[in-house]
């Protein structure tokens, strides 16, 4: 007699093993922090698992232009079903129209308006990348994020990526990740693959 095998997501798996699944009743947060490669991969990655679950998934970029770069993960999540915002202009290490004063401007009016898109659309998952950057380089406070964060619903599951994340916000955060880099491409004058770095 041939036993069936079943993927762990088979609701036969569920049901012949009595399984009870975690509903997200409780959002949690989540820090991608650290100078390696990898946060925004692996928030896009997270975002791909929550879509295949049929949840609701915004993805909103500060301090960079990803249609500029041609970072493709975006366009995929797009096509996936997630609703990509993006509120500034990129940084002004790499685009000399913005300044410190312009950004503080369109990040502080970005989280004005995704508070009322969260209370508008209800997402399941949001993912602000690079939005510690923004504390980093005192574009906004980290009291101006922790409100920020204070006031999501309960339901909204939360990442945050960039470098430097702050004490209050790792301990705020239920996952922390500090990705660190060992060894890059980089280092040995190989740049940037279509594909892979973007």
């Amino acid at each position: 007699m041939r036993s069936e095998i079943y993927l762990p997501g088979d609701e036969r798996f569920i049901k012949d093993n009595h399984i009870e699944l975690n509903t997200m009743k409780t959002g949690l947060i989540h820090i991608y922090t650290g100078e390696g490669k990898g946060k925004t991969t692996a928030a896009v990655g997270l975002a791909v698992r929550a879509l295949g679950h049929g949840l609701k998934v915004c993805y909103v970029h500060f301090n960079k232009r990803p249609e500029l770069y041609g970072y493709n993960e975006i366009q995929s999540l797009q096509k996936l079903g997630a609703t990509i915002l993006g509120y500034t202009q990129g940084h002004w290490n790499f685009n000399r129209s913005v300044t410190r004063e312009s950004s503080r401007i369109d990040v502080k009016n970005g989280l004005i308006a995704l508070s009322g898109f969260i209370l508008g659309q209800a997402p399941d998952l949001l993912i602000m990348d690079e939005i510690l950057i923004s504390v980093r380089d005192n574009v906004i406070s980290e009291d101006e994020l922790l409100d920020f964060i204070s006031q999501k619903p309960a339901h909204l599951e939360l990442v945050l990526t960039g470098r430097g994340a702050t004490e209050r916000l790792i301990e705020k955060a239920d996952y922390v990740s500090y990705i660190q880099k060992i060894k890059h491409p980089y280092d040995q004058k190989i740049f940037s693959r279509k594909g892979i770095e973007y």
